[in-house]
């Protein structure tokens, strides 16, 4: 029976209460008015907006150069230029304060969701082991069964998140506000799916199915031990069957409502499998970095070398995969260069280049130089270090995939981004091995059992 140590307990409350310390700070220090937005601007980017806002109206004035006092209708037609773009640069700079006033906010959401998104990902790695029958990963269903206990917590944060978005509590997703849909036609075509209570309500209905599954397969699994029979098993396999059709399609919409509606204007037909890829290889790298852990105290004597090296694989191959499909969304966007397609991935490029590349090398070249070489799979040292390249590599896909459309340019890494990072770390952390408290480590009735516990490659 495994015991939560008080060193990991209280390493987890130190992350919360550090972490809620910086998305306080990250909450009261955004601006309250437009001119505090403007001079937070400038001191993130240099001379600001407005300087290149203005410039770029005095180019966009036919023979601005040229005209002369003496040319009263040309003087008029300037003049009307200049309140133009004084009204231009003002729209901008309440631009700027809404994407300031956003980002506690979208750093709150992106480390919500990631977490939420491993526990997921996991979910959907033990459903496929149980459909599977799989001989070789019994010994790690209780670690899985132990992760997705965050699902249900995590994921009502995450819609309250929503809901709070749903009530203008801030410019998240900007289809709920109700002046923006009055003059944007593309997004008032919309309505029928875009809108506040039909969006909360199907987040209300995938989040019941993900944790009924969870709620019955750990049920089942844990009645396993006890019975004399199998039928829990073969319960646990056609409830597994059946939720897997499910989640790949409640999957699929949850990654188009919770992150691609943030920019409404913009849509890809690959965006609910590259959200699943992320959150699958996610899973499966936090199954791997708590099974290394347990194993180094003591626990899980009989999980050996030949499961982190499967373990290893599918962290491999899903980040191969990921990369994939990456590309397959990157190229055939940026060849067609469709303007309402390509500007997603400009914005990233020139605003984010950083993140943007960077969170490439984490997640597809640093695990293929590390994971590639059989024998490095079975070294817990390369697992680990892989592992936690590939955890913030997703962190930062995630980051990328929700933060340009919710806060522009103003983005930097400071209090709110380490401070949600840390708290939901230190919330998963605890309530993941507080679950393993509660039923052994070894699920001694799986019919597997056996199999998996002599399984060597």
């Amino acid at each position: 029976m495994y015991t939560f140590p008080n060193k990991l307990r209280n390493l987890a409350f130190v992350f919360m209460a550090v972490g809620f310390i910086g998305l306080v700070y990250g909450f009261i220090t955004t601006p309250n008015t437009v001119e505090e937005a403007k001079a937070i601007a400038a001191a993130n980017h240099g001379e600001g907006h407005g300087t290149s806002h203005e410039s770029s109206d005095t180019h966009s004035t036919p023979d601005a150069e040229t005209a002369t006092a003496s040319d009263e209708a040309h003087a008029e037609d300037n003049h009307t230029t200049v309140d133009h773009g004084e009204s231009h640069d003002a729209e901008h700079d309440l631009h700027v304060y809404h994407q300031l006033k956003n980002k506690p906010w979208a750093a709150l959401y992106v480390a919500a969701f990631f977490f939420f998104m491993i526990s997921l990902g996991v979910l959907a790695f033990y459903a496929i082991q149980r459909a599977a029958q799989a001989g070789w990963s019994p010994v790690l269903y209780r670690v899985m069964e132990g992760i997705t206990a965050y699902l249900l917590p995590g994921g009502i944060i995450v819609i309250v998140i929503l809901a709070l978005s749903g009530m203008h509590l801030n410019h998240l997703f900007i289809w709920m506000d109700p002046e923006v849909v009055a003059h944007d036609k593309l997004i008032a075509g919309k309505t029928g799916f875009l809108n506040v209570p039909f969006f909360l309500t199907r987040a209300v209905i995938f989040l019941s199915g993900w944790s009924l599954y969870r709620y019955f397969s750990r049920k089942f699994s844990l009645a396993q031990d006890l019975a004399d029979d199998i039928s829990n098993h073969k319960k646990n396999f056609r409830i597994s069957a059946g939720f897997l059709v499910f989640y790949i399609v409640t999957e699929s919409i949850m990654s188009w409502d919770w992150i691609m509606s943030i920019d409404p204007h913009w849509f890809s037909t690959l965006f609910g499998w590259y959200v699943f890829a992320s959150m699958f290889v996610s899973g499966i790298t936090a199954i791997a970095l708590i099974t290394i852990y347990l194993k180094s105290k003591g626990y899980l004597e009989f999980v050996n070398d030949s499961h982190i090296h499967d373990l290893g694989k599918f962290m491999f191959g899903i980040s191969v995969f990921w990369t994939y499909l990456w590309f397959s969304q990157f190229m055939l966007i940026w060849y067609s260069n469709i303007p309402e397609e390509v500007t997603y991935f400009i914005t990233r490029i020139e605003d984010y280049n950083l993140p943007f590349f960077g969170m490439l090398v984490m997640n597809f070249i640093f695990p293929l130089l590390i994971l590639m070489n059989s024998d490095y799979k079975r070294i817990n040292y390369f697992i680990v270090m892989a592992g936690i390249v590939i955890i913030l590599g997703h962190y930062m896909d995630v980051f990328n995939m929700i933060m340009p459309s919710a806060v522009g340019d103003q983005w930097f890494i400071g209090a709110a981004e380490i401070g949600g990072f840390l708290f939901f770390l230190g919330l998963f952390i605890f309530i993941v091995f507080k679950e393993m408290t509660k039923a052994p480590l070894l699920a001694k009735g799986d019919p597997y059992m056996g199999e998996s516990e002599r399984f060597h490659y």
